[in-house]
């Protein structure tokens, strides 16, 4: 299937872009982030399991387990402090 990628913050700094398109195997949001760290480099780095990366699953915070259907879209993002 094909989903929409975005990065947010520290992660897309690292990637050095903000979207991207991905075909994927992967049946759910965790799945799909290792199959990123897989790719190696700043994917591996920023998205490492580990590091705290939320994600959000059609704009709607979730877990890894939270199921990808095609055309779907997954952001990924450091925690967000404010003050």
């Amino acid at each position: 299937m094909k989903v929409q990628v975005r990065y947010f913050a520290s992660i897309r700094e690292a990637i050095g872009q903000g979207t991207e398109p991905v075909q994927t195997q992967a049946a759910t949001v965790g799945a799909l982030r290792d199959e990123l760290i897989a790719r190696g480099g700043a994917h591996a780095s920023s998205l490492a399991r580990g590091k705290a990366v939320r994600a959000a699953l059609d704009q709607t915070m979730c877990n890894d387990a939270a199921v990808l259907v095609d055309g779907c879209e997954v952001a990924f993002f450091p925690p967000v402090t404010g003050g």
